[in-house]
């Protein structure tokens, strides 16, 4: 824990207020992050990446962006073990960096956007203190990439119990809500934090008036719209049809989809009803449940995302959606080397770790 202290400190304040201060500097930040996302693994390297044992995968990575994350914590971790400590200090430390080299509205949007960082580290959070796991394993599990430091969220994780953690967030957006965590309702929580997320983060947005908002704002109703498309996939899959049921479970502010008149469609019904939305060549010849797996279906509209928010990050290359679309990409990496990792370690066969990356 120390070690970690050391390497990432305690970052900065980055309150999203609405008085946004000083000059944004859209061109110095896209200019950045456009070096950043070339450093990104081509699509190429995948396929080598799935012949290879965990020690080569590692020294792989070691001699790309992640060398110091690897270097500062090989002394401690080995394995998949030391993968997924370094994917998760990496992402944090990368994503500090963007709150950091951006200035003024940009930085108010990007800091908005990330804190979806603060509400995975809230879920760990509690999910750590109900199974008992011990406070370093909490910790190695956090990102500190949305407004919580990494100071503050060790001493969230060295809490004795939930309730503890609860009451220490008092002084956020988040508490009201997690006053209503009873230790049983946790899945309910967590769709409850995602939806607040998103909450926020469209009056961050506000009412867009510029093309960059606009744009903004569509990237993000995209994400909605997918969200909520996996949502619905997995609850046909699971037999559940009842709109009581389903809705709770959508994410409100999507772009095209329409739960509330695909939940309780049967599902060939619902599936007939995606050929009118821009999803459905994403899907198309991969909707049989009882012979697709969901991972495909997934996998898919995740791909369709990623493209979609490069194409929309074209549109207006000197705004804040080339950063957003490089935030997406460098999560998506960070989670293709975690599966391929972990999927190595659990002796997966190639081909179904294969089918659960996302590679463009």
């Amino acid at each position: 824990m120390r070690l970690l202290e050391k390497l990432w400190g305690q970052k900065p304040s980055r309150k999203s207020d609405k008085k946004i201060k000083g000059s944004s500097n859209y061109a110095y930040a896209v200019t950045r992050v456009r070096a950043m996302k070339s450093k990104l693994f081509p699509k190429e390297s995948y396929p080598r990446l799935l012949n290879m044992g965990i020690d080569e995968i590692t020294r792989f990575i070691q001699e790309s962006e992640y060398k110091n994350d690897v270097d500062e914590l090989a002394m401690k971790y080995s394995g998949g073990d030391l993968a997924e400590h370094a994917l998760n200090r990496n992402l944090a430390l990368t994503y500090d960096k963007l709150a950091r080299i951006t200035s003024g509205e940009l930085n108010y949007l990007v800091v908005a956007y990330l804190k979806r960082y603060d509400i995975w580290n809230i879920k760990t959070l509690l999910r750590g203190k109900i199974y008992n796991a011990a406070v370093e394993d909490i910790l190695e599990s956090l990102i500190a990439a949305g407004e919580f430091t990494y100071t503050s969220m060790s001493e969230l994780a060295a809490k004795a119990t939930y309730q503890e953690v609860v009451e220490a967030l008092k002084d956020t957006e988040y508490y009201p809500l997690l006053q209503e965590f009873d230790g049983n309702n946790l899945a309910h929580i967590e769709n409850e934090l995602d939806k607040l997320y998103y909450t926020v983060l469209f009056e961050a947005i506000g009412t867009p008036k510029s093309k960059d908002r606009k744009l903004f704002a569509k990237v993000v109703k995209l994400e909605v719209d997918v969200k909520n498309l996996i949502n619905l996939f997995r609850l046909k899959k699971a037999g559940v049809g009842k709109l009581d049921e389903i809705m709770p479970l959508m994410i409100e502010g999507g772009l095209e989809l329409k739960p509330e008149k695909l939940a309780a469609l049967p599902y060939d019904e619902f599936v007939n009803g995606l050929q009118k939305t821009q999803y459905w060549d994403a899907v198309s010849g991969v909707t049989d449940l009882d012979t697709t797996p969901l991972t495909t279906l997934e996998s898919r509209l995740t791909r369709y995302y990623l493209e979609s928010s490069t194409l929309l990050s074209h549109v207006s290359p000197i705004s804040v959606v080339p950063i957003i679309d490089y935030i997406i990409h460098k999560n998506n990496e960070v989670t293709n080397l975690r599966i391929i990792f972990r999927g190595k370690e659990a002796g997966l066969n190639d081909n179904l770790i294969k089918d659960q990356l996302v590679v463009i």
